[in-house]
């Protein structure tokens, strides 16, 4: 009998389709204006002021969720994203999370330290 495939399977696979290779190639704007076409603002909102902290995380809670690889690549911006991430991680679904962060290491939340009083060992 064949294994039947999960939502959250499928959500992943879509979304691990679109990665880039590299955050690297994440040369999206970091400042200034922006205006996402229509296939990935269908709703609402389609000028993002990348200068208004909350603007620019909406930007790109659309953009990750909407977005196909040259999407990503165009309005995207490595250092935006990796500064963004450990809040941004938290508005994004559970699936687009581990996509990214399995992806790049550097998305990854840092394992929890022993606290400072525990003993080492």
């Amino acid at each position: 009998m064949a294994q039947q495939t999960t939502v959250s399977e499928l959500r992943r696979e879509r979304f691990a389709r679109r990665l880039p290779a590299d955050l690297s190639a994440l040369r999206g704007p970091a400042r200034g204006s922006v205006r996402l076409p229509l296939h990935l603002a269908w709703s609402g909102l389609t000028e993002y002021d990348l200068d208004r902290p909350r603007l620019r995380m909406s930007c790109y809670r659309t953009v990750l969720a909407e977005g196909g690889r040259d999407d990503l690549v165009r309005h995207l911006n490595r250092d935006l994203l990796v500064e963004m991430w450990p809040v941004l991680r938290t508005l994004v679904s559970k699936d687009l999370r581990a996509v990214w962060e399995d992806a790049f290491r550097e998305l990854a939340p840092e394992p929890a330290t022993a606290s400072a009083g525990g003993r080492a060992g």
